[in-house]
């Protein structure tokens, strides 16, 4: 696929426990601008910010919008355990240190684990954050349901739009993206396996380590304690993965703001002008 206008192609070499493999991203905006990260969530790829990189490039920043490992144009990993947080964390890192400096972060759901995680570390250079759906606490029957739409066998298309159906209905929560907004992240969301089949981009076994132990509430609270930068928490009014009483608890925090995003779920697909102009708001200010 073309890279979209603006946007310029990277990619670095980096060190699992299982050896190098290659990240890849999409690039935008000045080179000398004020960097920012955009992290994409469980089975999505950086492509779902270009709206939002295109807008922040505008105002002068330099975007980064990686595909995590196994997902997009990165590499997959040879052991799907391999699939996890810390290990994103660590292609994530690889990353950070080619900007040497301060680094604005957007994280959508597992970007903001991974967000959260470095954020609490000390030496690290995040500068502010925006979490998007994602908080302290994740509700184990907020798991169950994302486990019970991807732990399927993966789904083949006949053409894009038997995948942009597909998509328009596990992702339903995203909100009210115009028609052009939901071909977009089918186009993006598309890849052909050996056989020429049509299939999602990302690997299949990232639901194997999803889907491995038992389901239980994942308490993040001890990462948002560590965390003292300046938060903004977006959060989708009908969100299962971050709910109303835990946003409203991390927004105590004097350097959080909340902003709950109507008609949506989980998550917000940044897409939007109002969702857009309130990140640009945020990470631009002084």
């Amino acid at each position: 696929m073309a890279l979209p206008a603006g946007a310029r192609a990277g990619a670095l070499r980096w060190l699992s426990p299982a050896g190098f493999f290659t990240l890849r991203w999409l690039e935008w905006g000045p080179l000398d601008g004020a960097p920012v990260m955009c992290v994409h969530g469980l089975t999505r790829s950086g492509r779902d910010f270009d709206a939002l990189a295109a807008a922040l490039a505008a105002s002068g920043r330099r975007v980064f919008c990686p595909d995590l490992p196994g997902r997009g144009a990165s590499d997959w990993l040879p052991d799907p355990a391999l699939y996890q947080p810390p290990i994103y964390s660590q292609a994530l890192a690889h990353l950070l240190a080619r900007m040497d400096g301060p680094v604005d972060w957007v994280g959508t759901s597992l970007g903001g684990i991974c967000g959260m995680g470095i954020a609490a570390t000390p030496g690290n250079v995040i500068r502010r954050m925006v979490l998007n759906d994602i908080g302290a606490v994740i509700p184990a029957s907020s798991l169950q349901r994302i486990r019970d739409y991807i732990n399927l066998p993966a789904p083949s298309f006949t053409d894009i739009a038997a995948l942009e159906a597909y998509l328009r209905d596990v992702h339903a929560p995203f909100g009210n993206l115009t028609d052009a907004e939901w071909r977009h992240l089918a186009e993006t969301s598309a890849r052909r396996d050996a056989e020429g089949v049509l299939r999602l981009h990302y690997d299949p076994a990232i639901i194997r380590a999803f889907s491995a132990g038992d389901v239980a509430d994942i308490d993040l609270s001890p990462l948002w304690a560590a965390i003292a930068i300046p938060v903004l928490i977006l959060r989708g009014v009908a969100s299962d993965v971050l709910p109303a009483d835990v946003a409203a608890q991390m927004a105590r925090k004097p350097s959080a703001k909340l902003i709950e995003i109507a008609e949506a779920g989980h998550a917000p697909a940044l897409m939007a002008a109002d969702q857009i102009a309130a990140i640009g708001n945020f990470l631009n200010a002084p």
